[in-house]
C-alpha cells in the first residue's frame, strides 16, 4: 500500500489557489498508477517514491511542474514529453490548468514506464560534457528553489558561470539532506540579496 505524507498535504494547501487543483489530481494519478509509492518532501516540494525516486511536483507562483526521475529516458521515446523539456522543470512545461497536462490515461502510462525503469534498476544517463565545456547542468531542485524568489532567480540567471558554478557546487557538495536544504535556503536568500557564494571574503 502506497503512504501519503502530512508534508505534502501541507505544501498544497499552502499553494495558490489555482495550483491546488493541479497538484491534487497528479499525486491521485501517481496513486492510482503505483499503488506502492511513498511520499516525501525532499528539497522542499513533494517528491514520489518507488525504489528509489519516481517524480515530483511544485508549485510556483503563476505555474505547476511536474516531472519523473528518469524523464530524460522517457522523453526519448515519447516526443510530446522531449518538446516541453526545454519550457520549465519537468516533462510538462508550465502547468496553469488542468488542461495543461496530457489526458489521465496517458499521465497513468507514463507512471506505469518510470516504475519500469525503477524495477528493472536503470540508472539516470550521466551527461559527460566535452573538454572545456563551461555549460553548467543546474540540479531541478535548484531551479525549484530559485523559482519561488524573483530576485533570487534574477541574480543567479546574471551571474558569470563561475559564480553559478560556486552556488550549485556548494549546495550540491552536501553530505546530508537537511545540510543541503540548509545550504539551498542561504543561497536563496544570499542571492535575492544580490550576493555571490564568497560575497564575505570580497574586498569592500
Amino acid at each position: 500500500m502506497g503512504k501519503k505524507h502530512p508534508g505534502v498535504d501541507a505544501y498544497i494547501a499552502k499553494s495558490a489557489d489555482f495550483a491546488k487543483p493541479i497538484l491534487k489530481h497528479l499525486r491521485s494519478v501517481v496513486h492510482a498508477g503505483c499503488p506502492e509509492v511513498q511520499e516525501e518532501l525532499k528539497w522542499g516540494f513533494p517528491h514520489f517514491m518507488y525504489k528509489g525516486i519516481l517524480c515530483s511536483m511544485a508549485s510556483f507562483k503563476a505555474h505547476c511542474a511536474f516531472g519523473f526521475w528518469k524523464g530524460e529516458l522517457l522523453a526519448k521515446q515519447h516526443r510530446a514529453l522531449a518538446d516541453s523539456r526545454e519550457s520549465a522543470m519537468g516533462e510538462f512545461g508550465r502547468i496553469s490548468t488542468l488542461s495543461d497536462l496530457p489526458a489521465e490515461k496517458r499521465l497513468l502510462r507514463y507512471v506505469k514506464e518510470a516504475m519500469a525503469l525503477n524495477d528493472e534498476g536503470i540508472k539516470r544517463p550521466m551527461k559527460v560534457k566535452p573538454k572545456g565545456d563551461r555549460s553548467l547542468e543546474v540540479p531541478e531542485y535548484f531551479l525549484a528553489a530559485l523559482q519561488k524568489s524573483r530576485k533570487a532567480l534574477t541574480t543567479f540567471e546574471g551571474f558569470p558561470y563561475s559564480h553559478k558554478k560556486e552556488y550549485v557546487e556548494w549546495v550540491n557538495e552536501a553530505k546530508g539532506e537537511a545540510t543541503r536544504q540548509r545550504r539551498l535556503e542561504t543561497a536563496v536568500e544570499w542571492m535575492a540579496e544580490g550576493k555571490s557564494r564568497n560575497w564575505k571574503y570580497m574586498r569592500k
